[in-house]
C-alpha cells in the first residue's frame, strides 16, 4: 500500500524538490508551507508520516512535532535540519520525533527512513487493533489471516469445497496444509461424514498398502480378520493423504487405479470394493522435479493435481504474523491461567522482521515459549527466543560507494539464485520459472555452488551459502555522531 507523506517546509522550492523525489519512489505526497497550516490540514486529512523542516518561520519543526505528538500521537514525525549536531538530534527526540535527517538530504536514504516510519505506524495500529478485538472463540481449525496470499487460499477453498474434485495442497512444512484440508471438508457437503488423515511418510511401505486398501483375513501373518482400508473407512467423507510425495513407487500405480475406478482391492483379496471418498493430497516436496527425476509417476501427479492450492510461507503473509501471534497468546495464556493482553510493539517488530523458516508451526512454538516465560501482561522482546531477538534481515549491497563492500557479478548471481530458491521453499521447478532458466541450467549452477536439495525440499550446502551477505542498518543519533 502506498505510504502517504505530508511535507512541511516554508521553502517552496525545497518542498517541491522533495515532492518530486518522493513521488518518483512511489509515495503519495502533500505539502504545507508552515506548522500552523499543517496542523489545520491534519485536522481534515490522514497521512502515514509527517516530514518537517526544523527551521521555519512561525511554528518551527520541533514545536510542530510536539503538537502532532499531542494531537495525533499515531502519526510519526521525521525532522530535517541543515544543523546536524548531536544537540539538535537530541532536541528532536525530546520533541518525540520518530527520526532525524540531516541536510543535504540523500533521497534514497530519506525514502528508506519514511518507509520505516510508515511501517512503524502500521505496526502500532495493528497491535492496538489486535488488543481491542482479540480472537476469543476462534477454533484451532479455522484459517486465520487476511493477507492477500491467504485471501486467495480462502477463495479457492470456497470455490472448490462444494465439488468432489481431487485437490493438491502444496507449501513448505508448517504452513497449515492439514488445516486447509479440514477447512475443505467442513465447507463441503461431506462435512457430517468422516475426515480420515494419513501421513504417507510415517507408515512403513509394507504396511501402507494395507492401511490404504485394507486386507483380507489371512493375507499375512497378523491378519487374523479382514480390515477395511482408509479409503473405505472415509466413506462419504474425505481422505487426506499427507506427504504424498513420499508414496512408495510400488504403490503409486495402485493408488492411481483406485482413484480412477473408485474401487480398491484389499491385500490378499480377489474382490474389488467400491468407495465414495473425496481425496485431498498434500506435499512439501517439489513434485514436478520428482516427476522429472522419475521418483513420482506423472500420471498419478496429474490425477491428484486437478486443483492445486499453494499455501504461502509465513514470511509472505505480512501482518498475518501478528494476527496469528495474538491468537496463540490468547490460547496459551488461557491454558496457563495467565491474564495477558498481547504483544508489545518492540516484540511485534521482531516477529515481523524474522523469516520464519518453520512457518506457522514455528510461530506457535515461539509464542508458547514466550507466554510461559512472560512476567507481564504483554509479550516483551526478552521473552522471545534468542534466534528471533538477534535476527537481522540481510541483503546484497548494490548502492555502496565503498568498493570493499561490492562483490563480483557471479557472486551476485549466486546469492540471488539461492535467495529465489529460499523464497520458493527450494522448489527447483518454480525457481527456474521465476529465474527464466531451464531446469538443467539451474541444476548445473546449484551443483557448482555445492547445493544438494533433499527429497523433502530442504537442502545442504558446502562452503557456498546464501547467508554470506551484507547487513545494512540505519544509524541513529548518538554521542559519537
Amino acid at each position: 500500500m502506498t505510504s502517504r507523506i505530508l511535507i512541511v517546509d516554508d521553502d517552496l522550492a525545497f518542498c517541491q524538490t522533495l515532492e518530486r523525489g518522493l513521488s518518483r519512489r512511489g509515495f503519495e505526497v502533500a505539502c504545507q508551507q508552515g506548522g500552523e497550516q499543517a496542523l489545520m490540514w491534519l485536522g481534515e486529512h490522514d497521512v502515514d508520516v509527517v516530514l518537517t523542516d526544523l527551521r521555519m518561520r512561525g511554528m518551527d519543526g520541533l514545536a510542530l512535532c510536539e503538537r502532532v505528538a499531542t494531537n495525533r500521537p499515531d502519526i510519526p514525525v521525521v525532522v530535517i535540519s541543515a544543523f546536524g549536531t548531536y544537540e539538535t538530534a537530541v532536541a528532536a527526540m525530546r520533541a518525540k520525533a520518530y527520526d532525524f535527517v540531516s541536510k543535504p538530504v540523500e533521497m534514497d536514504q530519506l525514502g528508506f527512513t519514511l518507509e520505516r516510519a510508515a511501517k512503524h505506524r502500521a505496526l502500532t495500529e495493528e497491535v492496538k487493533r489486535l488488543r481491542s478485538n482479540g480472537h476469543a472463540g476462534v477454533r484451532d481449525e479455522d484459517l486465520i489471516g487476511s493477507s492477500l496470499a491467504m485471501r486467495k487460499v480462502h477463495e479457492l477453498v470456497e470455490r472448490v469445497a462444494g465439488t468432489d474434485t481431487t485437490v493438491l495442497l502444496t507449501g513448505e512444512t508448517g504452513t497449515g496444509k492439514e488445516l486447509v484440508a479440514r477447512a475443505l471438508h467442513r465447507a463441503s457437503p461431506r462435512k457430517d461424514q468422516p475426515f480420515v488423515a494419513v501421513n504417507c511418510a510415517a507408515i512403513p511401505e509394507a504396511l501402507l498398502e494395507s492401511e490404504l486398501f485394507g486386507h483380507a483375513k489371512g493375507a499375512f501373518t497378523d491378519a487374523q480378520s479382514a480390515r477395511a482400508g482408509l479409503l473405505v473407512q472415509a466413506e462419504g467423507g474425505t481422505l487426506f493423504l499427507d506427504e504424498i510425495g513420499e508414496m512408495p513407487a510400488a504403490l503409486q500405480p495402485k493408488l492411481l487405479r483406485a482413484l480412477q475406478d473408485k474401487k480398491v482391492r484389499p491385500v490378499g483379496s480377489d474382490v474389488e470394493v467400491p468407495f465414495n471418498a473425496r481425496v485431498v493430497c498434500a506435499t512439501n516436496a517439489d513434485l514436478e522435479s520428482a516427476v522429472e527425476d522419475g521418483r513420482f509417476r506423472s500420471d498419478l501427479y496429474f490425477r491428484i493435481n486437478v486443483v492445486q492450492i499453494e499455501l504461502p510461507p509465513l514470511r509472505a503473509r505480512g501482518m498475518d504474523v501478528l494476527t496469528l501471534a495474538q491468537h496463540f497468546v490468547e490460547r496459551f495464556a488461557k491454558q496457563a491461567g495467565k491474564a495477558m493482553t498481547g504483544i508489545s510493539k518492540n516484540a511485534a517488530e521482531r516477529l515481523l522482521d524474522y523469516s520464519w523458516p518453520g512457518n506457522v508451526r514455528e510461530l506457535q512454538s515461539c509464542i508458547e515459549r514466550a507466554v510461559a516465560l512472560a512476567q507481564f501482561e504483554e509479550i516483551l522482546v526478552e521473552d522471545l527466543p534468542e534466534r528471533i531477538r538477534r535476527y537481522r534481515r540481510s541483503q546484497i549491497v548494490l548502492s555502496s560507494d565503498d568498493p570493499g563492500e561490492l562483490v563480483p557479478l557471479e557472486e551476485v548471481e549466486r546469492r540471488y539464485i539461492l535467495r529465489v530458491l529460499e523464497a520458493c521453499g527450494w522448489r527447483r521447478m518454480e525457481a527456474a520459472r521465476i529465474l527464466k532458466l531451464d531446469r538443467k541450467t539451474l541444476y548445473r549452477k546449484l551443483e557448482r555452488y555445492g547445493v544438494r536439495p533433499h527429497r523433502n525440499g530442504s537442502h545442504q550446502q558446502g562452503e557456498a551459502t546464501a547467508a554470506a551477505v551484507t547487513t545494512t542498518t540505519t544509524p541513529t543519533p548518538s554521542s559519537s555522531s
